[in-house]
């Protein structure tokens, strides 16, 4: 038998019988703020919750164990995490990231560097022409999100790592969309993973939190003096309720996938859908890579509506197992218009470049029965299609 426990048992089991008090099988919540010194001039292992704090440590703990590096900087924001990442390059570095990231990312880059904190190149990582340009121009950081959000490119980070080693460029990898459970980035190169733990890690919708996963004593040793410098570590509650949805995980993902497959299946052969955007299907342009990258293909998916935005409206309002809300990864079924919503921060012409339209909508599979969402979905896209028929009769 193994001496290694798989990541499902690892993350069942974090801290589980650590209390040594009471011998409580759950770990305890320590929400004190402040802990005391043994004596005059003597220390213990914890003094103040900012700089760090039991119950985040477990957490934290099993976040690095899951993603295979040596750390886990646990902050209080998926937004906090990046930020962190930010504090590892100076002015006049270069960022590279991807033209499609998530909307919040775009606006803090952009803003840095407007602010002269950096250098800033997006481009579109799935290009290798664009890619060697920017390689060139020799990056401190280089910032991937693997599936992209919300179009759901997949980037080769194999293949990026390797280009990326004999230069000082650090490659942080966004893990969010997949978790640990289908995508392991530090096995293909990646220094730094990020998390927004808001979102399947938790998986509850309850929770705002992120994280840095280092992969040398060195980096972790970074992220923790500027989470506690810049005050952006993570509360100890929202820390234990990570940690609660933390040992559902791999239970959940797969229900997630399941249903997130079901709808692909569903769309990409419904008339008002034009085009799915989804690595499990065979003619997804990552397909073959995301086989090859990841343990699965997710529970996020986008659908391009024929008929734009007026369609999209349509097909947001004719749900009823979707609650039409940002955020994603939670175990109830979410939908958002990324135009206006998740991306409303980023203008028009970038938008549009980076290859979103106004038609897109994104989905979060949830775990409820697959039967009801894809009865859901294809009752919406239905309305779709009869919505647009009533305008053509209108129209004469």
């Amino acid at each position: 038998m193994s001496n290694k426990p798989s990541g499902r048992t690892l993350a069942v089991r974090a801290g589980l019988e650590t209390d040594e008090q009471h011998g409580a099988v759950v770990p305890p919540l320590h929400l004190s703020s402040t802990f005391t010194y043994a004596g005059f001039g003597q220390p213990r292992a914890y003094d103040y919750t900012r700089t760090a704090n039991p119950t985040r440590d477990v957490l934290a703990e099993a976040l690095a164990e899951l993603e295979g590096g040596v750390g886990a900087t646990v902050t209080c924001t998926g937004m906090a995490a990046i930020t962190l990442v930010c504090q590892l390059v100076d002015p006049g570095d270069l960022v590279i990231a991807p033209y499609d990231c998530y909307g919040g990312t775009f606006r803090l880059l952009s803003d840095f560097a407007q602010r002269g904190l950096f250098r800033l190149e997006l481009i579109d990582q799935t290009d290798a022409a664009e890619l060697d340009r920017a390689l060139a121009l020799n990056p401190r950081l280089v910032w991937v999100e693997t599936p992209t959000n919300p179009l759901l490119r997949i980037v080769d980070l194999w293949k990026l790592s390797q280009r990326l080693q004999d230069s000082d460029a650090l490659l942080a990898v966004d893990n969010t969309f997949l978790s640990p459970v289908l995508q392991r980035p530090i096995e293909f190169g990646a220094d730094l993973v990020v998390h927004s733990t808001t979102k399947y890690l938790n998986g509850h919708s309850d929770v705002v939190g992120g994280a840095v996963v280092a992969t040398t004593p060195e980096l972790h040793e970074r992220m923790q003096y500027w989470a506690n410098a810049l005050g952006l570590t993570g509360a100890p509650f929202d820390s234990f309720l990570t940690l609660r949805g933390l040992r559902t995980l791999h239970a959940r993902m797969r229900l997630h996938e399941e249903n997130a497959n079901a709808l692909a299946n569903l769309a990409v052969a419904h008339a008002a859908v034009r085009c799915v955007h989804y690595p499990g299907l065979p003619d997804h342009a990552g397909h073959a890579l995301a086989k090859r990258q990841q343990h699965g293909f997710g529970g996020m998916l986008s659908l391009e509506l024929a008929g734009g935005e007026p369609a999209a409206q349509v097909f947001l309002e004719a749900l009823q197992y979707f609650s039409l809300a940002e955020s994603l990864g939670g175990v109830e079924s979410l939908a958002s218009h990324p135009w206006s919503m998740t991306h409303g921060v980023v203008d028009e012409a970038s938008k549009l470049a980076a290859g979103l339209c106004p038609g897109l909508v994104r989905l979060s599979a949830g775990i409820e029965a697959t039967r009801d969402l894809v009865a859901d979905v294809e009752q919406a896209l239905d309305c779709v299609l009869a919505a647009a028929s009533a305008r053509d009769s209108a129209l004469g």
